[in-house]
Formats: C-alpha cells, sequence, structure tokens
C-alpha cells in the first residue's frame, strides 16, 4: 500500500515508473526478436498459441522473480574466482545466456545459409521446432534478461510497486507486438538475417558484460536501430523494382 500510495502522490515515482517501463520495453526487444525467429520456425497455425503461452509464462516468471528482489540483489556478490577475476552469479547467468545466444543465433545462421532457399511457409514446418521447444527457449532467455533488468531497476527505484507495474506493462506491449513482428520478418525473409545479427552482438555484448566488461546499450541498439533503417530503405528499392518491372511488363 505505501508503494501505490508513493506512486500516487510522488513525482518521483511517476519518474521512476516511466523510466523503468521504458527500460523494459527496450530490453523486451531482444526477446522479441528472438519469439519472431523462433515462431517463424513453427507450423502457422501453432505460431501464435505458442507466443501467448511463452510470453505469459514469461510474466509470471518475472513476477515471481520480484517477489524474491531481496535474493536477486545478492545475485551481485562474488561466487567464484577465475583466472584471478571474480564472477557474480549475476556474471554466470549473463555468461550462460549470452553463450546461449550466440549458439541460437550462429546455428540459424549456418542453416539459413547452408540450405536451399524455400519459401517461408515451408521453412517453418513442424519438424523445424516444437512448441514445446520452442516456450523452453523463450523462458531460458528471458530469465537472463529478468535478472539483470530487476538488478538494474533495484538501482532506479526502491518502490516494488512500481517495478511490477513496469514489468506488467512492457510484457503487455510485447505480448501486443509479437504478433506483427513475427508476420513482418515471415513476410520479409531477408529480415531474418539482420534479426539473426542483432541476436549474435547481443550474445556477445552479454558475455562481455558477464566478464566485467560493461557495454554501453545506447551503442548497440543505435547500431540496431541503423541497420533496421539501411534494411528498410532496401526493401523500399527492391520494392520500387519490383514495381518499374510490372509496369514495363504490363
Amino acid at each position: 500500500m505505501d508503494d501505490i500510495a508513493a506512486l500516487v502522490s510522488e513525482p518521483t515515482a511517476w519518474a521512476a515508473l516511466l523510466t523503468l517501463v521504458v527500460m523494459e520495453v527496450v530490453l523486451g526487444i531482444d526477446n522479441l526478436v528472438f519469439i519472431a525467429i523462433l515462431s517463424n520456425k513453427l507450423p502457422p497455425e501453432q505460431r501464435t498459441r505458442t507466443q501467448r503461452i511463452g510470453i505469459g509464462l514469461a510474466l509470471v516468471m518475472r513476477l515471481a522473480l520480484l517477489g524474491t528482489v531481496a535474493w536477486i540483489t545478492r545475485l551481485t556478490e562474488p561466487a567464484l574466482s577465475l583466472w584471478g577475476h571474480a564472477f557474480s552469479w549475476r556474471d554466470l547467468v549473463l555468461i550462460s545466456g549470452g553463450l546461449f545466444l550466440v549458439w541460437k543465433a550462429t546455428t540459424e545462421i549456418h542453416h539459413s545459409v547452408s540450405h536451399d532457399e524455400v519459401a517461408p511457409s515451408d521453412s517453418a514446418g513442424p519438424a523445424s521446432l516444437t512448441a514445446r521447444a520452442a516456450i523452453g527457449q523463450i523462458l531460458m532467455l528471458d530469465l537472463v534478461f529478468s535478472v539483470d533488468s530487476i538488478v538494474t531497476a533495484v538501482g532506479m527505484t526502491e518502490h516494488v510497486a512500481i517495478m511490477y507495474v513496469a514489468v506488467i506493462v512492457a510484457v503487455a506491449a510485447m505480448l501486443f507486438a509479437a504478433g506483427p513482428l513475427t508476420r513482418f520478418i515471415d513476410h520479409n525473409p531477408t529480415v531474418v538475417m539482420l534479426a539473426l545479427s542483432f541476436l549474435l552482438v547481443i550474445g556477445m555484448a552479454l558475455i562481455a558484460e558477464g566478464f566485467g566488461a560493461h557495454v554501453p546499450k545506447g551503442y548497440i541498439y543505435a547500431a540496431m536501430a541503423f541497420s533496421a533503417f539501411v534494411e528498410g530503405m532496401n526493401m523500399l528499392a527492391r520494392r520500387a523494382r519490383r514495381n518499374r518491372r510490372l509496369r514495363q511488363a504490363n
């Protein structure tokens, strides 16, 4: 109740809420790209349901982790020392998540360049990935980002209620945007390679963060935004060329 009263009456609480919502939404972009790529490997009739289940379970997991916020903050304390460097449990979680992302992105890139080009609907057959495996991978990656975002959120506000609201808003935004993003990637196969490259960069950044080398996320997201802009220009150029050929043919 105290947190709710503070949220209503204190301008600083509103500022913290807005900042946390923006942070959670931005961090959710990584998850969203990963979910979209996984979903496109499922049969079309399973994609929406799998996305909703995966994101819904991710919300439950994040809210449960917020209930153990005092324990999560202790994850930043040194847990072991290797090669003269102290690693906390948070560092180990980030390194594990980064290695998983690098492995997943590299595997998908290899699959894309070593197989013959097929139609998008054919590339997402039942044998590509099961719904249960997709949900498991969504939860695995969300665990990594949840621990990182909660540790960051604790340093920004002491009101747990604000953290709950920010997480709910961010996950709701993910749920709303997952379908359109999946359809966009499905209809524009060239974007898949760009998205996989994003995941590869994010994975390397997580590994670097786990080893104590801070990589400003603003640089990463700025590079991602610029790359997406360039790819958007390429898509417009291809569409213009295709329309000119159609007009000439008619």
